[in-house]
């Protein structure tokens, strides 16, 4: 597993690469805000502490979902 994190630690040193994660974690976030708010009937709605930490993981999940395919 070691190698693995190494090997990706010195791949992320891409700029362009980097920014292929980058952009990858942001849309998982910003796609599973927009599925909340709908779902909770919260758009254009204030979201509160427990709304963001609801969306932080299910951004993180559907990140890590993806990366898994």
């Amino acid at each position: 597993m070691k190698e693995v994190i190494d090997k990706l630690n010195e791949r992320l040193k891409d700029p362009e690469y980097r920014q292929g994660w980058v952009a990858n974690i942001a849309m998982s976030q910003l796609d599973n805000e927009h599925w909340y708010r709908k779902k909770h009937n919260k758009i254009g709605k204030y979201l509160n502490k427990k709304d963001k930490h609801a969306i932080a993981n299910l951004g993180a999940e559907y990140f890590l979902e993806l990366l898994t395919m």
